[in-house]
């Protein structure tokens, strides 16, 4: 699933994302999404999301619900 529709992505979601620093190699980090940043709907690039340490990219893919750690 990709991370253009603002409705796709809640927090608590382990998502790929493309970093500022990042976007001309396309390199993705992965993270547990804390907040998301953009307003819109959409938006073509991916929606603007901080991380849970706090990296701020737009999502390039969803890949679903947290990891539960061990208990």
């Amino acid at each position: 699933m990709n991370g253009t529709q603002r409705s796709d992505i809640k927090p608590g979601l382990q998502v790929d994302i493309v970093l500022k620093q990042d976007q001309r190699t396309g390199r993705l980090t992965r993270g547990i999404v804390k907040e998301l940043l953009t307003r819109s709907g959409t938006h073509p690039h991916g929606i603007k999301v901080r991380l849970t340490d706090g990296q701020v990219g737009r999502v390039k893919n969803i890949i679903g619900a947290s990891p539960t750690p061990p208990a």
